[in-house]
C-alpha cells in the first residue's frame, strides 16, 4: 500500500492563519507533489462535540464554513476525500475497542489533553468524551490506515499516543494497523503562531485570530492593532523582534519578492530585523507591510471561496462524495480488526464448523 495522508479539523469555527501554516498550506502542497496514493480531510464534527454538546447548531453550521475554507485555499476534491467524521460511523467502533488498550493514567499525562482542559476551564466536570478525544484520534488516523500526519506541534502527543495504540493492538492481534508519522511544518514560526495580541496560541475562544475570509478591511484593522514590543514607544528606540508578533507573522508569510514590491528599500527580512533592533524604524511602518504581504495572500483565497459560496449545494454534494470513499475505506479497516481480534463470528466459516462437529459429537 502507497503513502496515505489523515488530516482535518474542528468546525467550531472558520479556519485561521494558524490553520493555514499549521497544516493547511502544507496540505495543499502535498496533494499536489504527487506522492501520495489517498488523501483524506476530515471535518470532526464529532469530536468537536465532546466540548460543545450543549450547542450542536455551532457544529452544524461551522461545517459548511470549514469546507468553504478548504476549497478556497486549493484542497481539490478529484484528489483529497473531504468527509464528515461523525458520517463514518466505523470509526466510533474502532475508538470503542481501542479504549481497552489504553489506561486512565497515560490519558492525564498526555501533555495537549492537559493543556486544553485548562484552556477549557473544566476542572472536574471534563466530559469523558473530550477526555478520551486522543482515543478517538487514533481511530481515524488508523481507519485510513494513515501513514502521514500533516499538523501542527501541538499534535505531536496525540499521534504519539496513536503510535502506542498502533503498536499495543499490532502486539496482541498480528500486525493489522499502520504506524502513523507527523509531519510538521518545516517554518519554525508556523508550527505555532501566536495570536494577534502576542498570546502563545491563535485561537478562535480568545478572540485573536486573522481568519482566511476576513475582509481587505478586516485585515488592516486586526494587523495595525497587533501586539509588538511594548517598549518600542517612539521610532528611534531600538526595538525587540523576540515575542513580537508581527516579526513572527513576517517570519511565517514574507519572502524577498514582497520587499522588491511592497519595501523595496529592505532587501530581506533580516535587513527590516536589524533596522528595528538599532532604532529608526516604526511599528506602522511594519505592521503596513505585513498587511500587504497578507492581502496579496488571501485576496484569492477570497475570491475562490465567493465563487462557491454560489453553489453550496455542489459544496454539499463533495462532501457526500467524500463520506461514501470514506466510510468504504474505514468498513475495509474495521473488518480487518474484527478480524484480527476473533469477533467476526458470522464471517468466520471453520468456527461455525468446529463447534457444530463438537456439539454433534456429545
Amino acid at each position: 500500500m502507497g503513502k496515505v495522508i489523515l488530516t482535518g479539523d474542528r468546525p467550531t469555527g472558520k479556519l485561521h492563519l494558524g490553520h493555514y501554516v499549521g497544516s493547511l498550506r502544507q496540505r495543499v502542497e502535498l496533494q499536489n507533489s504527487g506522492l501520495f496514493e489517498k488523501i483524506f480531510i476530515m471535518i470532526a464534527d464529532a469530536q468537536a462535540l465532546t466540548d460543545n454538546a450543549d450547542n450542536p447548531e455551532k457544529v452544524r453550521q461551522n461545517i459548511i464554513e470549514v469546507a468553504l475554507d478548504y476549497l478556497s485555499c486549493g484542497i481539490d476534491p478529484t484528489k483529497s476525500n473531504i468527509f464528515i467524521q461523525s458520517m463514518v460511523p466505523e470509526l466510533t467502533e474502532l475508538a470503542f475497542y481501542y479504549m481497552n488498550l489504553v489506561t486512565v493514567a497515560r490519558l492525564e499525562r498526555n501533555p495537549t489533553v492537559k493543556s486544553e482542559i485548562v484552556m477549557r476551564e473544566f476542572g472536574k466536570s471534563i466530559p469523558v468524551g473530550f477526555y478520551t478525544y486522543p482515543i478517538s484520534q487514533a481511530s481515524d488516523i488508523t481507519a485510513f490506515r494513515a501513514t502521514t500526519v500533516p499538523a501542527g506541534d501541538d499534535q505531536e502527543p496525540m499521534v504519539e499516543q496513536t503510535r502506542e495504540i498502533v503498536h499495543k493492538f499490532n502486539s496482541i492481534y498480528g500486525p493489522v494497523l499502520v504506524e502513523p508519522e507527523i509531519l510538521l511544518p518545516t517554518n519554525s514560526a508556523c508550527k505555532r503562531l501566536p495570536g494577534t495580541d502576542g498570546k502563545a496560541k491563535m485561537s478562535k475562544s480568545l478572540g485573536n485570530c486573522i481568519y482566511l475570509s476576513d475582509s481587505s478591511a478586516d485585515l488592516r484593522k486586526k494587523v495595525m492593532s497587533m501586539y509588538t514590543d511594548p517598549n518600542h514607544i517612539r521610532i528611534e528606540d531600538p526595538g525587540c523582534i523576540e515575542g513580537n508578533c508581527v516579526f513572527t507573522y513576517l517570519d511565517a508569510f514574507s519572502c524577498c519578492e514582497h520587499f522588491a514590491e511592497f519595501l523595496p528599500e529592505y532587501s530581506s527580512l533580516d535587513e527590516l530585523k536589524a533596522h528595528y533592533q538599532r532604532g529608526g524604524l516604526g511599528d506602522v511602518k511594519v505592521k503596513k507591510f505585513l498587511y500587504a504581504v497578507l492581502e496579496q495572500m488571501l485576496e484569492p483565497i477570497r475570491q475562490r471561496r465567493k465563487e462557491y459560496e454560489q453553489d453550496i449545494e455542489g459544496v454539499y454534494e463533495i462532501l457526500k462524495k467524500g463520506c461514501d470513499v470514506a466510510r468504504a475505506e474505514a468498513a475495509e479497516t474495521l473488518n480487518l480488526v474484527r478480524r484480527a481480534m476473533k469477533i467476526n463470528y458470522f464471517e468466520d466459516s471453520e468456527l461455525i464448523r468446529q463447534q457444530s462437529e463438537m456439539y454433534r459429537a456429545k
